[in-house]
This record gives C-alpha cells, sequence and structure tokens, in this order.
C-alpha cells in the first residue's frame, strides 16, 4: 500500500524512487517467481536475477522503521538480513572491500590484530579519504548537490566519488580504551571502582561496550566508564575485544553472528559464576544495536533478576544530568537503533541537557557497514539527511539558541551515527556541525575537558581489579 514509504531511508524521490519497501517487496516476490520459473525450465538460475537480487537487498538500513505503519506487519529490514545471508550461502554475494575490511575489525579479538587493523584504517586510510575528499571536492560536490539514481552498484569511478564526497572524521584517539586501560588480556575480568568511595559491597553494573564505542570512538566507552565512577557504582567489564554479533547479522553472516552470540553467553556465564559475590542487577549499554542483540541473551539467567539499560537513562535514574550546564541548544540524532527504552528518548535527553533540544529526523546514512559497501546508497540517503541539518540550524538559530555564526552541535547516542554525523562538519549555512556523543558531552561539562586523561590516570593508580576468569 505504500505506507512505509515516508519513514524509508532509502526512499529518497529527489533522488531515487525506486527502492521504497513497497516497491522491494513487489520486486522480490517477482524475483522469488523468477527463480523458481527459471530452475523448473532452464536448470540454473541466471547470474542476472542474483545481482537485481542483491540490489534489492543492499537498499535497506536495517532501522526496521517500516515495520510500524505496515498494515501487514512486514519487516523489510529482517527480510533484506535474510536475503544477504540467502546471498552468501548461495555463494552470490558481492566481494566489497569496504565491507570485508570492516568486518574483519570487528570480528578480529586478538588486541595486536586489532591494534594494526585501527592504525591501518584509522590512522592511513581516513587520513587518505580526506585527503582525496579535498582534492576532487568540485566532483563531489557535483555529485552531492543532485546524487543520481542507483540501478545496481555504480561504475568503480563513480563510487569512488561516492566513497570520497563527504570527510571520515578526523582527530580520533589513538588508542583504544581497553589499551588505554591496560585491560587486553581475555583472561581477566575488569572491575572499575574508585577505591576511596566504594567497597565491595557497593552497586555493581555490567558494561557492554560493543565495537563501535571501544574499538574505534574510544572516548565514548571511556566516558561511559568516567560517568559510572562519576556515580559512584563499580563497573564489570567482559574480559577482553568482544562483539554482540548485530553487524555479522546485518551483514548477512548468520552462522558467524550464531557462533559469536553462544560463545558470549558460554563467557558471561563463566563471568557471573566467578562474581556471584557482587550480585550484579544491571547490564548497561551504549549503543542501541547492542543493545537490541544483547536482549536475546538472556541476561536475566545470566545475572538472575537483572535488567539491560542504556547509559544515560541509567544517569537520569542516578539524577546526574547537565542542569544549567547545557549552555546553548542542541539538535539530537535519534539512531535508527535507539537504546533509549524506557520512555520517549527526546525526554530522556531533554532530561539529561536541557529543554533547549530539537529532534533531528532521517538517516544519517552510515548505517554500519552500508558507508563503505554501496557508498552510492549512503549519497543518496545524506543528500535527504543535509536537508533536515539544514532546517535544524534555522530553528536553532532563530530561537537564539545558537547565535549567527556559531557551530551547531548535534548529539547522538550510537556510534556508528556518531561517525555518520561527522561527516556533515562543512555543509550547514553558517558555522560548523560538531556531532558528539550525549555522555561524552555530559563528561566534558561536568568533569571538565581534561576528563579523559584524570579519568585514565586515577583508573589505573589502583582503580581496576583484574579477576581471573
Amino acid at each position: 500500500c505504500g505506507k512505509c514509504k515516508p519513514v524509508c531511508a532509502t526512499h529518497v524521490p529527489r533522488a531515487n524512487l525506486l527502492y521504497s519497501p513497497r516497491n522491494k517487496i513487489l520486486a522480490t516476490s517477482l524475483l522469488v517467481e523468477a527463480f523458481l520459473y527459471e530452475e523448473q525450465t532452464r536448470r540454473g538460475i541466471s547470474i542476472k536475477h542474483w545481482e537485481e537480487f542483491e540490489d534489492v537487498a543492499d537498499h535497506c538500513t536495517v532501522c526496521h522503521k517500516c515495520l510500524t505503519p505496515c498494515p501487514v506487519k512486514i519487516d523489510f529490514g529482517d527480510v533484506s538480513m535474510n536475503m544477504r545471508n540467502l546471498l552468501r550461502k548461495m555463494g552470490q554475494k558481492s566481494f566489497r572491500p569496504g565491507n570485508a575490511a570492516a568486518m574483519f575489525f570487528l570480528n578480529a579479538t586478538n588486541p595486536q590484530t586489532i591494534k594494526a587493523v585501527r592504525a591501518g584504517m584509522v590512522g592511513i586510510g581516513f587520513k587518505a579519504q580526506r585527503l582525496a575528499n579535498d582534492l576532487l571536492s568540485r566532483l563531489a560536490k557535483k555529485q552531492t548537490g543532485a546524487p543520481p539514481a542507483t540501478l545496481g552498484p555504480a561504475p568503480i569511478k563513480e563510487q569512488v566519488i561516492h566513497f570520497i564526497n563527504k570527510k571520515m572524521p578526523g582527530n580520533l584517539p589513538k588508542k583504544t580504551a581497553r589499551a588505554l586501560l591496560d585491560i587486553e588480556d581475555a583472561d581477566y575480568v575488569p572491575i572499575i571502582r574508585d577505591p576511596k568511595t566504594t567497597t565491595s559491597e557497593t552497586e555493581a553494573v555490567f558494561y557492554f561496550p560493543g565495537c563501535g564505542s571501544e574499538r574505534l570512538f574510544s572516548q565514548v566507552g571511556l566516558a561511559t566508564q568516567a560517568m559510572l565512577w562519576h556515580a559512584g557504582v563499580q563497573t564489570v567489564l567482559p574480559p577482553g575485544y568482544l562483539c554482540c554479533g548485530y553487524p555479522q547479522r546485518g551483514s548477512g553472516q548468520f552462522d558467524k553472528a550464531e557462533k559469536m552470540i553462544t560463545d558470549n553467553r558460554v563467557l558471561f556465564h563463566r563471568v557471573a559464576n566467578t562474581l556471584n559475590y557482587l550480585d550484579i542487577k544491571t547490564v548497561v549499554v551504549s549503543c542501541g544495536t547492542c543493545y537490541d542483540q544483547l536482549q536475546g541473551y538472556q541476561f536475566d539467567k545470566i545475572f538472575p533478576g537483572c535488567r539491560i539499560i542504556d547509559i544515560h537513562e541509567y544517569l537520569l535514574e542516578k539524577g546526574i544530568t547537565l542542569a544549567d550546564a547545557g549552555g546553548g541548544g542542541y539538535l539530537y540524532h535519534d539512531p535508527c537503533h535507539s537504546p533509549m527504552k524506557l520512555q520517549d528518548p527526546m525526554k530522556t535527553v531533554k532530561a539529561l541537557v536541557g529543554d533547549n533540544v530539537l529532534k533531528n529526523d532521517r538517516c544519517c546514512g552510515e548505517s554500519g557497514t552500508l558507508g563503505v559497501s554501496r557508498p552510492d546508497i549512503s549519497t543518496q540517503i545524506r543528500f535527504r539527511k543535509e536537508e533536515e541539518l539544514k532546517k535544524g540550524e534555522a530553528e536553532l538559530r532563530e530561537s537564539g539558541a545558537v547565535g549567527a555564526t556559531g557551530n551547531v552541535k548535534i548529539l547522538t547516542s550510537c556510534p556508528s551515527c556518531l561517525q555518520g554525523l561527522s561527516r556533515y562538519g562543512n555543509d550547514l549555512n553558517n558555522g560548523l556541525l560538531e556531532a558528539d556523543y550525549i555522555v561524552v558531552e555530559m563528561a566534558n561539562k561536568l568533569l571538565g575537558d581534561d576528563w579523559m586523561p584524570k579519568y585514565v590516570a586515577a583508573a589505573n593508580q589502583g582503580g581496576i581489579e583484574r579477576v581471573l576468569v
């Protein structure tokens, strides 16, 4: 019926009319019929049909927003993931270097491997991409100003321009959160607490940082830990580098995701048995996809009677907010997979940072690995998001919350969105767009601009207990 069109991230009429959920449902049905017909009449399916099948599966950010307005409850996000899994099993999934590199980084558990890949991706890859953007800015502006329609992957030359048309984030932390705290050894469970204000009887929470908050944007994981330290609780971290398994599912690697989930659950049961004296009742996350994936881990059976909660909602429960320290106005980008589930996310955000916050709709275009695997689709999504950002900028300036030429700050609660929003830095009419995490903004305002080195130093000076698991 098309009721899903307005909320679909890949339905951008000014760039591409073809890939609304309604059209993708019809196309998938027709392709399934074509597969059946060819198997019955031609003894095999044409490669062209597989290419079209993959193209339909690619045009999805797996946000699941099409499910809400659908009268017959079709979740094309789940359909897309199943299509990608089928393509992989049948050996028909195209090899894409960007996607392969990102998945290798997320799948890695060895600290040295993660360090090497991070150095290559962030230290070399991001810098090279930013340099290419400077050199080819004229071509990039032409492409972002009027994105071409997609019908199958764009030619290589166009894909390169799509990949560099908006700058990757710069000035990222040099090391991961675990490397800074020397807790990379997978044989030990780190328990982080302020020895001056806590004892073994103090409330303990289990914090699952996930890939984005720990490996790439390590300031997010550290800010979460610093705010938990500030809240006066003990923070238990998983042993070693772990991924929740959602990126693998989203990419169609169902078998890899299931193995990862099973291994993690076994490990967490061992952690729970080892630390049963702490009586953990709360699992804290700082990422929406981690929240969604961990729901299936049955944590209430691992830590009996526990609940899963986002760090921002947890801080609000503890009465920790910016109050008058919030300063000017903000934009807020609610992720496709919002980790805030207890109430409307905007209520939580306004309670934390102040009432002067405007919600900024539409997908940022990053969507996990979509930005590197199909940058041509991301360009269309970003084209639509850019309009929303400029609209939000105008509202903030008109209200007087932000000066006529002042920078605009947009907050989010998703590591992938943080990367995506960082790429719009130079796209506002006046000033720059500064993207940041809510918990990082809170750490900056409540703990001071130098909160990170202070927290790392305090934790390393007797604030970390390592328990063999």
